[in-house]
């Protein structure tokens, strides 16, 4: 009942550590307490599992520290985990904005990870519930782990249980309890990559409009310049989704952490690369009404609705040159207060987590505690959406699997 290392939870980062320790010769023990293992990838990218982005890189996470992720990410690239995608022959395509996915199904990404653990002659509990981690001693850089199935000892443990995003197939906050356990700092986690709900009264006005998707740009102007994507956006039966609202919800909850801001609203462009001043000076003395003319670009319902919901239901020829740099403003800037966002039930990952001034981002280990490490979704690293938080795992991963 002896392991050189401990890998507690058998998702896409855990596998990956356990693998590569296992292949560096190390006696590993892989821990999962749900008996399906990879559930989160199996699910995810519609089956396809968007296993990584090609563009990959610091710049498109998240974290308290935006640094931290810099040394993983290089040591273990994209282009690394590809070059495993291709030795299991593994058939893969490209989408846009660099997305590689399954061209078959997700389940080529598990066994992919499970006969890497095989390669790594490693040992598996699933379904095994921890219930205690301990040092065998104080000060002892050697772990007891307490489960369903015995005890088991490790030079190591690695926690990868991940966070708290969808808890119907097994999220739980072990980590953060683990993590505080052994005097780690845990920023508070929120639900990330996440439909954003609006208020009643806010809403009542879109509600007709629920179920229309269309291309715009979401921004958040307080905490980042540069947080801004250009995507689809679609307004739900509560509020507001598609990938350009999943990826600002991230940014709008990162607001929650500079309390010397006051939340502030995301803002929509409409027409993102269109010269929308120009655009309606050309078509100034038309007789058009304004919703037919954005209904070139947007759908005629949306079209419709929107310009109803913000007073401009003139022909064009009658609208003031007041009403002209407003509606310039508004279809450029369109502001909207979200109330709150959909929760972890459809949150894609977790934002916040273990601090990561308290680990090595060179090891993924705890400074204070040799011999525990914390990677993929649980620490306090948070990627796009896109493929990112898999390259997150892979990378975190492969680096603990090299030191633990």
């Amino acid at each position: 009942m002896q392991f050189d290392v401990i890998v507690i939870g058998a998702g896409a980062a855990g596998m990956m550590c356990a693998a590569q320790a296992g292949q560096r010769g190390r006696r590993v023990l892989l821990i999962d307490h749900v008996a399906k293992i990879g559930e989160r990838i199996r699910i995810s990218g519609g089956g396809r599992c968007n296993f990584t982005n090609r563009n990959a890189g610091a710049e498109n996470f998240l974290s308290q520290n935006p640094d931290f992720c810099r040394s993983a990410l290089a040591r273990f690239s994209t282009r690394d985990f590809i070059a495993m995608v291709d030795r299991r022959h593994i058939r893969y395509e490209e989408r846009e904005h660099g997305q590689l996915f399954c061209l078959d199904s997700a389940q080529d990404i598990i066994d992919l990870l499970r006969n890497e653990c095989v390669a790594g002659k490693v040992h598996w509990r699933a379904p095994c519930a921890v219930r205690v981690v301990e040092a065998v001693a104080e000060g002892s850089s050697r772990y007891c782990v307490v489960t369903d199935a015995g005890s088991f000892t490790g030079a190591s443990v690695v926690v990868a249980s991940g966070g708290l995003a969808a808890p119907k197939i097994g999220a739980t906050p072990f980590a953060y309890r683990l993590a505080e356990q052994f005097g780690l700092d845990v920023i508070p986690p929120r639900p990330a990559l996440v439909p954003l709900a609006l208020a009643a009264e806010a809403f009542s006005a879109l509600k007709p409009l629920a179920g229309i998707s269309f291309r715009a740009a979401a921004g958040c102007d307080t905490v980042n310049a540069a947080a801004r994507f250009i995507e689809n956006i679609l307004i739900t039966h509560r509020g507001l989704s598609g990938p350009a609202i999943l990826q600002i919800s991230s940014y709008w909850q990162m607001q929650d952490y500079m309390p010397q801001h006051r939340k502030q609203p995301i803002n929509i462009d409409l027409l993102p690369g269109l010269d929308v001043a120009a655009w309606l000076a050309t078509n100034h003395s038309r007789k058009l009404f304004l919703h037919n003319l954005l209904a070139e670009h947007v759908p005629r319902r949306f079209a419709q609705g929107w310009c109803a919901l913000n007073g401009f239901d003139k022909p064009l020829n009658e609208l003031s040159s007041r009403e002209i740099d407003l509606a310039v403003r508004a279809l450029k800037k369109w502001t909207l207060m979200p109330s709150g966002t959909l929760g972890y039930n459809k949150a894609e990952v977790t934002l916040g987590g273990v601090d990561t001034d308290g680990l090595s981002s060179k090891t993924m280990e705890a400074k204070t505690s040799p011999g525990l490490y914390f990677i993929g979704e649980c620490v306090d690293v948070t990627g796009w959406l896109g493929g990112y938080n898999f390259q997150w795992a892979w990378s975190s991963g492969w680096v603990a699997g090299q030191f633990a």
